[in-house]
């Protein structure tokens, strides 16, 4: 048999990929570069642009606009401002744990019409008197996502409510799907102090995403930071804004 017609086909085939796959990262370029753009954004949010990258740091992670992707704790809804508007039209965005206000705020804004929550019955509290929170009933009743992404929030839980978190992420993704964790760094194997709680070991951070079943794929020194010393809380006016920060990027077989 002869293979040379088959290879060139392959070879062909893979030519013409290349020029598409350009065009879909040009084209969720565009609407992130928009989306940071936009008017609904508050002018605090704009202001941190400059420290968190938002544009460096989901291109670093895979996103395309035709992708399903779930927030997980959105906060005050810095990405959730970002990540709605570019999924909008070709793809589905959900934000699950904490995502009430959010919700309320946006629903029916231009751009956040087709946002949905998932995991509506999920509880996020922390107890009397203790450092942690806890998540329960943490599934977030949405399978073959393409992506799962957290920022800054993976330091807040208890060993598990992060074990829960994972095994979540895990199951809503697709295989091949990308789990995207970014979170204040903590120096390895250091034990807690009055300083660090809100900051994480990466190390530990893999091992335990590891553990949930995911493969480990890259990192990104986005958010390196080498005059944070790694020492102080951050919110001390001498490292807020300007903390290390790891950025880890996982797939599921």
């Amino acid at each position: 048999m002869n293979r040379i017609p088959l290879v060139f086909a392959a070879l062909l085939t893979a030519l013409v990929a290349i020029p598409a796959a350009a065009d879909d990262h040009e084209a969720t370029r565009a609407k992130i570069e928009a989306a940071m753009a936009s008017d609904i954004r508050p002018e605090r949010d704009v202001a941190r642009d400059a420290n968190r990258l938002p544009l460096e740091t989901l291109e670093f992670f895979g996103l395309r606009d035709d992708m399903t992707v779930v927030e997980l704790l959105p906060g005050g809804g810095w990405y959730t401002r970002i990540l709605s508007p570019v999924l909008d039209e070709n793809g589905r965005f959900y934000i699950a744990y904490g995502g009430t206000r959010m919700e309320e705020e946006l629903s029916g804004t231009e751009g956040f019409e087709n946002m949905r929550r998932a995991a509506a019955d999920a509880k996020v509290y922390r107890p009397e008197g203790s450092r942690y929170y806890v998540l329960e009933n943490a599934d977030l009743g949405v399978t073959g996502a393409d992506m799962v992404l957290t920022f800054r929030n993976y330091h807040n839980f208890n060993a598990e409510g992060r074990a829960a978190m994972n095994e979540a992420a895990f199951d809503a993704l697709k295989s091949g799907g990308i789990y995207a964790v970014v979170d204040h760094t903590r120096r390895h194997m250091q034990a807690n102090d009055n300083e660090n709680g809100r900051r994480f070991d990466p190390v530990l951070a893999i091992k335990e995403i590891q553990a949930a079943g995911f493969e480990f794929v890259d990192f990104s020194d986005l958010h390196y930071r080498p005059d944070d010393e790694l020492r102080y809380e951050v919110g001390r006016r001498s490292v807020t804004g300007n903390t290390d920060r790891f950025s880890l990027k996982f797939v599921k077989p």
